[in-house]
């Protein structure tokens, strides 16, 4: 408890100056900082989860582009090695050009070419065959000894596929110094046994500016290698489409400066024409730092704005509060010294200002009391009491007191007319009601009290019309003993019998219930009446409310006058009511707010 004590005294001590200053730093400073670290370094692991990602997805595109390249090739490759026509006219035997010439306008000119348009990454397709009947040029060459010399050749007669990939360099028709590379998809004709009078290959190059605008497309994320069963860079970003180059193909080896970045490997396919092809990608170092970097700068940047504008606003609340409590300062030391000047400023309408206002509000009252203010509010007290006071007896006094002339004349017919036995039974109901109301001295009484005085009114009204009117009381008896305003109950009662039993025919039911729940205590009266349309409904409850309405439902407005006079609003007062489906009036008092009388084995106490 010391300890505390003497922590409390130290953060007491502090000026508020220091006070605002610490609030800043440990409150606003500190939380900037430690929440910045903590989200860049979580961030700095996102952005490099997220372009992990993203070179996953560049490596996979460019993978599937180049094999649909390839797939393509081999697609249309299989469906010239089945086009038996082609076969056909490949394997016949011509004695002169001009016939060759003829097959070729009616059957071939067309055949190879018409797939081309499709399948826009081949960018040509070739037959070679042993036939040197057929004029070569075009898509269909004789397979002599200069094309069994080439490159794409020896490929094929080293490969035990029946299809084949084959990267190759070539000289070009027009420039036999100049060679250019070759991507082609290779495969031999058999696929009809009864054309096989002459050896045939069908040589499909696919267009490596296709590949080329893959590689260069995803060259932000990495830099992509195309690479062979041999481990050669087929194709690459840096070697590209080059042409005057004799070298082989170079193996695929990572430079100095690239071996320090990440490098993905992946499969161009799975079937045997593409197995040991595979794609290459060496991360781009700069793109990843580059976007911590702006990550960085942009966290940075919010961070000190945030901190620059709680400085000003910091400082703006200390001048605020400072100014103020050494104004309140001094005139306090003033009114130690007597001397009640009021504070002239604008004091706001925060804590401090209220205790500016409060503090001018002593001291004016003190004046006031020094004058001989604090007798005249104590009898200005006395008549609010007193207004009080005569408003209750005034509300009590409006009770409708026609039914019990109504009562003695409705006897009296009776008696006349048909000479009643059981005269007497009502007559002391009657006495024992009107010794009740002169009795009632207590503003306050039992539950029990007003059943027993509302039973005693529903006995006279049920005598005045017979079967007409039944009644109901169904009262909890952990009830009973709460005390309630007087005549909170009857008047509406009392309604029920007249405006809603009365107007309408057959027998009338009227039901008082009484229980505790959830805390309250809940009185309703319901009757089975001809109720109310929406529109009188609303009449009502806006009449019940207004203090300056007259003459409509005032049975209802006296009960619920009283209860908010005596517990203000706290009480719950509600109407509810249905054309021909009767009406529903209740209350319901917190029991925290209502006197309890308990009763002892000897006698009743309070």
């Amino acid at each position: 408890m010391k300890k505390r004590f003497r922590f409390r005294s130290f953060i007491n001590d502090i000026p508020l100056n220091y006070k605002f200053i610490l609030i800043y730093v440990i409150g606003v400073l500190l939380p900037i900082a430690v929440i910045n670290i903590a989200f860049m370094d979580r961030m700095t692991g996102v952005i490099k989860d997220r372009e992990e990602q993203n070179l996953h997805i560049s490596l996979e595109r460019a993978r599937k582009d180049i094999h649909e390249f390839i797939d393509g090739g081999v697609a249309v490759s299989h469906a010239l090695n089945t086009d038996k026509l082609l076969y056909e006219t490949l394997d016949r035997t011509y004695e002169s050009p001009i016939q060759f010439y003829e097959t070729f306008d009616e059957q071939l000119r067309n055949r190879v070419t018409s797939y081309i348009p499709v399948n826009n990454q081949i960018q040509r397709i070739s037959i070679f065959t042993e036939n040197d009947t057929i004029m070569p040029g075009g898509n269909y060459q004789v397979l002599d000894a200069n094309a069994k010399n080439s490159d794409w050749y020896r490929l094929w007669e080293q490969s035990t596929s029946p299809v084949m990939v084959a990267a190759y360099r070539a000289t070009e028709a027009n420039n036999r110094t100049a060679t250019v590379p070759y991507l082609s998809v290779i495969e031999k004709m058999d696929y009809f046994d009864i054309y096989s009078k002459y050896d045939k290959l069908l040589r499909i190059d696919i267009d490596l500016n296709k590949i080329y605008d893959v590689i260069l497309r995803e060259q932000d994320y990495l830099n992509l290698y195309l690479v062979n069963e041999h481990n050669q860079i087929i194709m690459s970003a840096d070697s590209g489409y080059q042409r005057d180059v004799t070298d082989a193909y170079p193996v695929f080896q990572l430079a100095d400066h690239d071996k320090d970045k990440d490098v993905h490997v992946v499969s161009i396919g799975t079937a045997s024409y593409v197995k040991g092809w595979k794609l290459v990608g060496v991360t781009q170092g700069t793109r990843l730092s580059q976007a911590i970097r702006d990550m960085q700068l942009f966290v940075g940047m919010i961070a000190a704005v945030i901190t620059l504008f709680s400085f000003i606003f910091i400082y703006i609340m200390l001048r605020s509060y400072n100014y103020r409590v050494k104004r309140l300062s001094r005139h306090m030391q003033k009114v130690t010294n007597e001397k009640f000047d009021l504070i002239r400023m604008d004091e706001g309408r925060d804590e401090i200002g209220g205790l500016i206002q409060n503090f001018n509000r002593m001291t004016a009252e003190i004046n006031s009391l020094i004058n001989n203010v604090y007798k005249l509010e104590i009898q200005k007290k006395n008549l609010e009491m007193e207004r009080v006071r005569a408003e209750l007896n005034f509300l009590q006094s409006q009770m409708n007191p026609h039914f019990l002339f109504n009562t003695l004349n409705a006897i009296l017919v009776v008696c006349t007319k048909n000479n009643y036995s059981d005269v007497t039974d009502i007559i002391k109901n009657l006495s024992r009601l009107l010794r009740r109301l002169l009795s009632w001295k207590a503003d306050i009484v039992t539950l029990e009290e007003e059943i027993l005085f509302i039973e005693m009114y529903l006995k006279i009204e049920k005598f005045r019309f017979r079967d007409k009117i039944e009644y109901e009381l169904d009262i909890d008896r952990e009830a009973l003993l709460y005390k309630i305003p007087k005549m909170s109950i009857q008047p509406l009662v009392e309604n029920a019998c007249k405006h809603g039993i009365q107007a309408v025919d057959g027998k009338g039911v009227v039901k008082i219930s009484a229980t505790v729940i959830d805390g309250n205590l809940r009185v309703s009266v319901q009757d089975n009446g001809k109720g109310m349309v929406p529109e009188k409904l609303r009449e009502v409850l806006i009449s019940m409310r207004n203090e300056n309405t007259s003459g409509t439902s005032i049975g209802i407005r006296n009960v619920y006058c009283r209860l908010e006079l005596y517990y203000n609003d706290l009480v719950r007062f509600d109407i509810y009511s249905k054309p021909d489906q009767g009406t529903t009036v209740f209350f319901e008092i917190p029991v925290s707010l209502l006197d309890h009388q308990d009763y002892e084995q000897g006698g009743e106490r309070n």
